[in-house]
This record gives structure tokens, sequence and C-alpha cells, in this order.
């Protein structure tokens, strides 16, 4: 083999090394209970447990904001964000927390939604001359 070609191989190698190392630290989601074994960060899906409320006094405190949320396996956990309240919270549809669990209350320290895309509520068809056509 010539030298350029090893070089060229070994570079391939160790790219390739570096993209499986990057994608090995990545986190997967979590649940509840798996954040109450730990005490390092997790990300956490579920959704807005909506009978049990929220709680957010901007006069009080305008960085606490606390609710409930059930996790993917069903586990009711309340939260708190050191933060505002999310706009449009109330319409999101799914959420993803970023915290950690301490004494059965997950301190989340970003808070992701999922809302609803504003092209559902309006239908658009594309056709083949380049028209478009809206639906309500």
């Amino acid at each position: 083999m010539r030298k350029s070609a090893i070089i060229g191989l070994i570079t391939i190698a160790l790219c390739v090394g570096f993209l499986v190392s990057l994608n090995a630290d990545t986190n997967t989601y979590s649940t509840f209970s798996e954040a109450a074994k730990d005490n390092r960060e997790f990300h956490i899906m579920g959704y807005w447990e909506k009978q049990k409320g929220m709680h957010y006094d901007a006069l009080k405190d305008a960085n606490r904001f606390e609710f409930f949320m059930k996790d993917e396996k069903g586990r009711v956990n309340k939260v708190i964000y050191a933060g505002t309240k999310p706009q449009d919270f109330e319409r999101s549809e799914k959420l993803v927390l970023i915290g950690k669990m301490q004494d059965d209350t997950f301190y989340a320290s970003k808070i992701l939604m999922k809302c609803p895309s504003k092209y559902n509520d309006n239908l658009v068809e594309v056709k083949k001359d380049g028209k478009v056509e809206k639906y309500n």
C-alpha cells in the first residue's frame, strides 16, 4: 500500500471513532423513577397533568413555576422550574424536561415544548400547476 492510502485510512478511522464517541454521549429519555435513583441530569419526556393544575405567581416569585407531569411510564411527579412560565404552556402537546430529581421533586433547568403545528389547522394543497389552495 502507498503511504497516502494508509494515511487516508487512518484519518477515516479517527473520524468514525470521533463520531461514535459523540453519539455514545447523547442522552436518551428517562423516567422519573430512573431520575430518582441517580443525582445526575436527566431528559424526561411526558405530558402536563392538567387535572393537578399549575402554580405561577409573577408578583410573588417570577422565577418559580410549578406543575405536575406524567412521564411515559405513567408516573406523575411535581416539577419546579426556576424560570418564568413558558408562553403557550397550556397548548403544549408534549414536554421534555431537563434537570435533576431531589426529594421526590424534579427540578427542571430547561423545558422544551412540542406545541400543535400551525399547519394542522388549515390544510394547504399545492397543485401541479403551482397554484395553492387553502382549506379551513
